[in-house]
């Protein structure tokens, strides 16, 4: 993806022209990496209207930023809000914007403490972002081997699933099979849930051990390249009961429905809507607690929200979870999850996992 640097910086330049600043203080990691391939831990990268960019890092990243970014770097040992001013006042910019959601207040703070007159920071809300919602071929290549890795491990790591074993130990195995497999690092922390405890959507893997008959979810994504995967299977340990089948089955289909509508020119809305009108045709509607979906990529969260009322319209090139559920107390949760492209005429599923539901 190096080629396409420069064209995402060109891109920035002519947002950050059009809403009238100097320049732009990108402080989010994974929009540095986006505009200049920087996979540290510490920068902030400074767009001016007309393209040009600067790279400011600590001494730790001296090496790493010079074979990785693409722009020109400046090392600093002072804290990288105060070595900025600095810069800004060299190239005489004046107006400058700043990343409203991903600035700390306290490194805001000490930026316009240390700003010198007449410079003027401007809040500027997901102007990166927007950029980074259509993704490029190579981008969906990266989450397409990444949602290749966790698939993979899902599939090694469920051999070991057995009466008395621990979520934190399928857990640790999934992670351990993504590793091996070429995964950088879990993209999320892995959410494996046995029995009732299936029933929280976010729930953190615990020392709950496996019994006969008992659901089990598993979300894992991998992150591969930079780029991130989700998805969410179901299995029971033993032959699953006439309840558990015929809600995997309700579920499957919401999530059938609103792939089914997942294309070009609707609204993340309507494929929330889809996906809730499919178990609201079973009265388990209640049951379903979140959005249907979220954009991925760099980030494991990203725009578009599939969410009830969401107004964003679908556009080739988006990459999105479709991942309806239904979650019901003191005896269990199904979700299934996949990740998808949209294309020009509907959406490809990325996630090569099976979707039936596993008995063990």
């Amino acid at each position: 993806m190096t080629s396409e640097y420069p064209e995402r910086r060109r891109r920035l330049a002519e947002e950050i022209a059009s809403r009238k600043l100097d320049a732009l203080v990108v402080s989010a990691l994974p929009n540095i990496r986006y505009l200049c391939g920087f996979t540290g831990s510490n920068g902030l990268l400074l767009v001016r209207r007309d393209g040009w960019s600067l790279l400011l890092t600590d001494p730790r990243y001296e090496i790493q930023a010079a074979q990785e970014a693409d722009c020109l770097v400046k090392i600093t040992r002072k804290p990288l809000t105060r070595a900025l001013p600095g810069e800004l006042a060299r190239r005489r910019l004046r107006r400058v914007g700043f990343e409203a959601g991903r600035l700390s207040y306290a490194e805001y703070q000490s930026l316009r403490m240390a700003l010198r007159a007449p410079v003027r920071l401007e809040p500027v809300a997901g102007v990166v972002e927007s950029l980074r919602l259509l993704k490029s071929d190579a981008e969906i290549e990266a989450i397409r081997r990444s949602m290749a890795i966790a698939a993979a491990a899902f599939q090694q790591s469920m051999r070991a699933a057995r009466e008395g074993i621990r979520e934190c130990e399928l857990a640790a195995e999934l992670d351990y099979q993504m590793r091996l497999l070429g995964a950088e690092k879990p993209a999320f922390e892995s959410i494996v849930l046995f029995g009732e405890n299936a029933a929280l959507p976010h729930g953190k893997p615990g020392t709950r051990a496996l019994g006969p008959g008992e659901l089990i979810l598993v979300d894992i994504g991998a992150q591969h390249d930079g780029y991130a995967s989700d998805m969410t299977r179901m299995a029971v340990l033993g032959t699953p009961s006439n309840r558990v089948k015929r809600l995997y089955q309700i579920v499957l289909d919401a999530q059938s429905a609103a792939l089914e509508r997942l294309r070009p020119g609707i609204t993340g809305g309507m494929v929330d809507a889809a996906a809730r009108q499919a178990l609201g045709r079973h009265g388990l509607a209640e049951y379903f607690v979140h959005s249907t979906g979220h954009g991925i990529g760099l980030e494991v969260h990203e725009i578009p929200r599939l969410g009830k009322g969401d107004r964003t319209r679908i556009r080739p090139g988006m990459v999105v979870t479709v991942e309806p559920g239904i979650y019901i107390e003191d005896w269990g949760g199904i979700r299934i999850e996949d990740t998808a492209v949209v294309t020009s005429n509907g959406c490809q599923v990325l996630t090569p996992a099976g979707k039936e539901l596993l008995g063990l």
